[in-house]
C-alpha cells in the first residue's frame, strides 16, 4: 500500500526528530517519514529513495548545512521541484531572507507546544503543493517561536 505522503526530515537533534515523528503519527498515520541527521545523509538518502511530497530542513546542522542542502536541492534537475520547508531554531532576519530567496516554500520557527507543531505539520501535509508557489515574504514564516 502506498503512503499518504512522504516526507523527508534532515535535523541533527534527536529530540526534534522524535517530537516530529510523534506529532506526525497523531495527525497522520499513513504519511511515511524518512529521517536524516545532517545534511549529508538527506542527500546520499535522496540518491536512491523515491522522491518525498515535501522536504522539512533544519538549517543549523553538522556536514552539510541546511542553506546548502537548499542550494544543491535547488540546483538539481531532479530534485529542484520538491517542496522545502525550513523547519530551524534560527530566527536571523538575514538567514530568513536568505533561504526565502534561495527558493524554500516556509520558514518554521521550531514550536515549544506539541500542539502548535501537529497544526503546522497538519498546514503543510494539506497544503496542494502542484499548485502552490512560492508564497509572498509575508506568508512565508508560518510559526514565530513560541
Amino acid at each position: 500500500m502506498k503512503p499518504e505522503k512522504t516526507i523527508f526530515l534532515a535535523d541533527d537533534d534527536a529530540d526534534d526528530r522524535l517530537l516530529f515523528e510523534e506529532a506526525l503519527r497523531e495527525i497522520s498515520g499513513g504519511t511515511q517519514l524518512t529521517m536524516a541527521n545532517d545534511g549529508e545523509q538527506l542527500m546520499t538518502i535522496l540518491e536512491n529513495a523515491l522522491l518525498p511530497d515535501v522536504i522539512f530542513l533544519d538549517l543549523n546542522m553538522p556536514r552539510k548545512n541546511g542553506m546548502e542542502c537548499l542550494q544543491e536541492l535547488k540546483q538539481s534537475p531532479k530534485l529542484k521541484h520538491i517542496p522545502i520547508v525550513i523547519f530551524s531554531t534560527s530566527t536571523q532576519p538575514e538567514m530568513i531572507d536568505k533561504v526565502y530567496e534561495g527558493g524554500a516554500h516556509y520558514y518554521i520557527s521550531k514550536p515549544r507546544n506539541f500542539g502548535v507543531l501537529k497544526n503546522i505539520i497538519d498546514q503543510i501535509l494539506s497544503t496542494n503543493w502542484r499548485s502552490f508557489p512560492q508564497p509572498s515574504k509575508e506568508k512565508f514564516i508560518i510559526q514565530s517561536r513560541q
